[in-house]
């Protein structure tokens, strides 16, 4: 067999494996992450566990949607470029489709059964974010002074609001993690930086001109946007804006999206969380939600339109975090070394906590329960979140409870 044809039969390899996994693979980010263990460690041996691991930490250093960007890596290890770039087609995939179908059929979902299918899914959303918000907590903000930051970046995102409200919050935890934080970061960092840090394959220049182009797109897009005026380069820069923005996983997307008036305008809050609601019930990345959000922006016409819509959206909001990730990893191992940029990193983890904290407050609190009944399956669905019941279940279970209350 030639070097090209390996190759290429090296990245049908990679797409196959990624799309049967973005057809399985329920219970969001850090499940994501066990199965990709299981499967390319344990079983393929497509690298140890210690170079999965420095991967684990890099991805979850940048913002961005971690599992994707870890997926991301492991096709680049596998099969370079082209590898990564069907590793993340396959996974994304089937919740992308599934989510564009939802968002056509929007319109259509009307009476008195697809209100409680409705009423349903938002009240287990108050569960899954509230859920979210403990979890992150506990392991983003374990001591004072994170919760500390965490707090105060919580009421400063609620008074403040917007997406440059929610940057000068992630600002304001970097700076607050550089002075609070900065010696257990050296401590953490010495033990960090002695793995491997291998770049697979990257360049130093490779990984610069990626984030020159990052960097670019970040700057020009609202340039365009605000001069051409079209719906689709509106949708672009306010996906790609987001995508750049996201520190903490999946569920802050919820937060940041609603913070986005070109991507919240078309939308309201009930439609909003129930697109959240269904990404919980989907296998693969909850960047999903992206689709559903573009295919129903202001503007969206005809259905090619907003499937096109859908498809920017979701490249949009996918791209800056895998240019981040070839940028940077070139520089990884060096970049783990600086007790500074860890304690940074530390402070805006813990700031995260608190803005997707102010999202749980308001929307997903204040339209998630409107009266007793919602409460009491929001609860019931938290019990069950934290008795390890997988998330997908527990949003079925609520659309079902919610269709059954409304033809009692």
């Amino acid at each position: 067999m030639s070097w090209r044809a390996q190759s290429w039969s090296r990245v049908l390899e990679v797409f196959a494996v990624f799309l049967r996994l973005g057809c399985t693979s329920f219970g969001g980010p850090i499940a994501h992450l066990g199965y990709f263990r299981e499967e390319f460690v344990v079983r393929r041996r497509w690298m140890s566990d210690a170079e999965y691991a420095q991967l684990v930490a890099l991805c979850q250093f940048l913002p961005g949607p971690a599992s994707s960007q870890v997926g991301f890596g492991l096709g680049l290890r596998r099969a370079g470029l082209p590898g990564a770039i069907g590793a993340w087609i396959a996974f994304t995939l089937p919740s992308v489709a599934v989510m564009i179908a939802l968002a056509l059929g929007a319109a259509s979902l009307t009476g008195p059964v697809a209100d409680g299918v409705l009423h349903g899914v938002l009240a287990v959303a108050v569960a899954v974010v509230a859920h979210a918000v403990h979890g992150m907590a506990r392991s983003l903000a374990p001591d004072l002074p994170r919760a500390g930051i965490a707090a105060l970046a919580g009421i400063v995102a609620l008074l403040v609001g917007g997406v440059w409200g929610q940057l000068a919050v992630l600002c304001g935890g970097a700076a607050a993690g550089v002075l609070l934080l900065g010696r257990s970061a050296e401590v953490e960092t010495d033990v960090g930086a002695q793995g491997s840090g291998r770049a697979m394959g990257v360049s130093r220049r490779s990984g610069a001109v990626a984030l020159a182009i990052g960097g670019a797109l970040l700057v020009a897009l609202p340039i365009i946007a605000g001069a051409v005026q079209h719906t689709a380069l509106s949708v672009t820069d306010a996906a790609y804006r987001a995508g750049a923005t996201v520190f903490g996983g999946g569920h802050v997307v919820l937060a940041t999206v609603q913070a986005e008036p070109a991507l919240a305008r078309g939308i309201d809050q009930d439609q909003l969380l129930f697109g959240y609601g269904a990404a919980q019930a989907m296998p693969g990345p909850l960047f999903s939600i992206a689709a559903y959000v573009g295919a129903l922006a202001d503007g969206a016409g005809s259905v090619s339109e907003r499937v096109g819509l859908a498809v920017l959206a979701i490249v949009a909001i996918f791209t800056p975090g895998f240019l981040l990730l070839l940028g940077v990893l070139p520089f990884w191992a060096r970049l783990q070394r600086i007790p500074r940029i860890a304690a940074a990193v530390r402070g805006i983890n813990a700031a995260v906590v608190g803005v997707l904290a102010a999202a749980f407050i308001d929307p997903v609190l204040t339209h998630g329960v409107t009266d007793v009944a919602a409460l009491a399956l929001a609860l019931a669905a938290l019990v069950a979140l934290y008795l390890r019941v997988p998330p997908w279940i527990v949003v079925v279970t609520g659309a079902v409870c919610g269709a059954a209350s409304s033809l009692l």
